[in-house]
C-alpha cells in the first residue's frame, strides 16, 4: 500500500521528520479499487515535507514546520483540470479521438489531443478525421497490431493488457529493476549556496531559477509546485508546438511562459542555463539530446545543476524511447483492466499517475537542493528521474480495494479498513468528504476569469496560493 513513509525513504529523507505530518482522512475521496487516495496523499505529503524541510534550513529554524495533508485538498488538486473554468466555460479534457476503441480481439486506447498526434493517428490508419471511420478501421485489427502500427507512425495507441500480461512484458521487467525515484550524481562541482530566508510566508524555493521544458501533465505539475514555493519558473516551448490553451491555464499558475527555437536560439538558451539552478524536462527520453540537453551535457555546461526528468515509460527498456501519457500507461500496465468491468475497460478517478509523479518530481528536486546545500556531502550536480509506469507499479503493489458493497468493516493490521477508509491513529483525523468546493478558488487572469483548484501542498507558515495567475502561452520574454 503506498504511504508517505515508503516514498520519503525513496527520497532519502530523515524518517524522524515523518512525525511532523498530520493527515485529514476523508473516506470517499478518489474512490477506486486500487489505493489511489493513499498514493495521492503520500505524494503530496512527501512534497510538502520536503518543502518544509528545505524552508526550515534556509530560515535557520530549529524545527521543521508541521505539514498537514488533507484528502479533500489532495483529491481536488488531483482532479484540478476537471474543476477548471475559464470565464465560466469548462474546458474539454480529452479530444473526440482520445478514447477506448474495440478491436478484433480486445481494446486499444488512443491519445490525439494535440493536432500532430491526431494527424499521425489518422495517417497510420489511413482514415479521415471521423470517429466512425476510426472505429471501422480498428474493428478488424488486433490490438497489438494497432499499437505497433500507430507507434511506428509517431502516433499514440496502446493495447489493453491485464496486470499479468504487463508483468510478462520486457518493459515491465526493466521497470522492476529501478527504484521509484532514481538519483544520479552528475558532477563533483560544489553547487551555489542558498541565501537565508526570513519572514512569512516561508518560501523554500525563493531565489531559485527553474527552466521548465515540460508538457502534459506530470512535469507542469512539478514546476507549478516549485513556483508555488517561490521559484522563478520559466517555461520554454518550441514555437511550432503550441500548448493547448486550457491546459496551459490549468498548469501555468506561478510561471512565465516563453517560446524558443532551440536549433536557432542556442545562445539565448545558454544564457538562461548559465543562471539556472534547476532544469526540469518532460519530453520522451532522448528527444532533447540532439540539442545538447541530456543531463550530462547540461551539467557539463552548468556544473552543480539539478536536473529532473519525467517520462511515461522510463529511460530504459524496449519502450524507453516511446511517447506516452497517463491514460495510455493505465491501459498498458493493467490498471484499466482492474478498474473496468468484463464489458469495458475503466480508469482511475484522476490522472493520478501524472499528478502523483509530478509531486514526487518536485519533492525530489527539493530534497536534492537540501542535500546539496546542507547534506553531509554538500554540493554536486544531481539528476533525479521518475516514470509514470514506475509510479503505476508502486500503485499496483498495494492491495486492491474490494468491490463497492462487498466490503466487510473492521481495521486490518496496517490500519486500513476493508471499506477503503483508514482507522484513525496518531496524527490522523477522519472527517466526511463533501466534495471539492472548499478547495476551489477564483481569480482574474490575463486569460480570463478562472475557477481553479487551490494548492494541495500545505505546511505551517507556507504559501496558500500562487503569487501570479497564468498568462497567455508564450507571451513572456525568454529571459530571467
Amino acid at each position: 500500500m503506498p504511504d508517505i513513509g515508503s516514498v520519503w525513504g525513496e527520497l532519502g529523507g530523515d524518517p524522524a521528520l515523518l512525525a511532523r505530518v498530520s493527515t485529514v482522512v476523508r473516506p470517499g475521496a478518489l474512490p477506486a479499487r486500487l489505493p489511489v487516495r493513499e498514493l495521492a496523499r503520500a505524494c503530496v505529503g512527501a512534497c510538502a515535507l520536503a518543502a518544509a524541510e528545505l524552508g526550515a534550513h534556509r530560515a535557520g529554524r530549529a524545527g521543521v514546520p508541521r505539514v498537514t495533508v488533507d484528502d479533500g485538498a489532495v483529491a481536488t488538486a488531483f482532479t484540478g483540470e476537471r474543476h477548471l473554468l475559464v470565464d465560466g466555460r469548462a474546458p474539454q479534457t480529452f479530444a473526440p479521438l482520445s478514447r477506448f476503441w474495440r478491436t478484433a480481439d480486445g481494446w486499444v486506447r488512443t491519445h490525439a489531443n494535440y493536432p500532430h498526434h491526431r494527424a499521425r493517428l489518422l495517417r497510420a490508419l489511413d482514415v479521415p478525421e471521423d470517429p466512425a471511420a476510426v472505429e471501422s478501421a480498428l474493428r478488424d485489427r488486433s490490438a497489438l497490431e494497432v499499437e505497433e502500427t500507430v507507434y511506428a507512425a509517431g502516433g499514440l495507441a496502446v493495447a489493453l493488457r491485464t496486470p499479468a500480461e504487463w508483468a510478462g512484458h520486457d518493459q515491465a521487467a526493466a521497470l522492476a529493476t529501478r527504484p521509484l525515484v532514481e538519483h544520479v550524481r552528475l558532477d563533483t562541482t560544489r553547487a551555489r549556496a542558498l541565501p537565508p530566508l526570513d519572514g512569512t510566508p516561508l518560501l523554500p524555493a525563493a531565489g531559485l531559477r527553474v527552466l521548465d521544458l515540460t508538457r502534459v501533465l506530470a512535469g507542469p505539475v512539478a514546476t507549478r509546485t516549485l513556483a508555488l514555493l517561490g521559484a522563478d519558473v520559466l517555461r520554454l516551448d518550441a514555437p511550432h508546438l503550441p500548448e493547448l490553451p486550457d491546459q496551459h491555464a490549468d498548469t501555468g499558475f506561478g510561471k512565465r511562459s516563453a517560446t524558443l527555437d532551440l536549433a536557432a536560439g542556442g545562445d539565448r538558451f545558454e544564457e538562461l542555463l548559465a543562471a539556472a539552478d534547476v532544469v526540469v524536462t518532460g519530453y520522451r527520453p532522448g528527444a532533447l539530446d540532439r540539442f545538447g540537453l541530456s543531463p550530462e551535457a547540461l551539467a557539463e555546461r552548468r556544473p552543480g545543476l539539478v536536473v529532473a526528468q519525467v517520462s511515461a515509460w522510463g529511460a530504459y527498456g524496449p519502450w524507453g524511447g516511446r511517447r506516452g501519457f497517463d491514460s495510455l500507461v493505465q491501459v498498458a500496465t493493467g490498471i484499466a483492466a482492474v478498474e473496468g468491468s468484463a464489458e469495458r475497460p475503466g480508469a482511475l478517478p484522476a490522472q493520478a499517475l501524472d499528478h502523483g509523479t509530478g509531486y514526487l518530481l518536485a519533492a525530489a528536486v527539493l530534497r536534492a537542493l537540501t542535500e546539496q546545500a546542507y547534506g553531509d556531502a554538500a554540493g554536486r550536480g544531481r539528476l533525479v528521474r521518475l516514470a509514470l509506469a514506475r509510479t503505476a507499479a508502486w500503485l499496483q503493489d498495494g492491495s486492491h480495494r474490494p468491490e463497492d458493497g462487498a466490503a466487510a468493516h473492521g481495521a486490518g493490521a496496517d490500519g486500513a479498513r476493508a471499506d477503503g477508509g483508514e482507522a484513525p491513529g496518531a496524527g490522523v483525523r477522519a472527517v466526511p468528504y463533501d466534495g471539492p468546493a472548499p478547495w476551489l478558488a477564483e481569480t482574474d487572469s490575463p486569460v480570463g476569469r478562472l475557477r481553479y483548484a487551490r494548492p494541495a501542498v500545505s505546511f505551517a507558515d507556507g504559501p496558500h496560493d500562487w503569487a501570479r495567475p497564468p498568462g497567455p502561452w508564450g507571451a513572456d520574454a525568454a529571459r530571467w
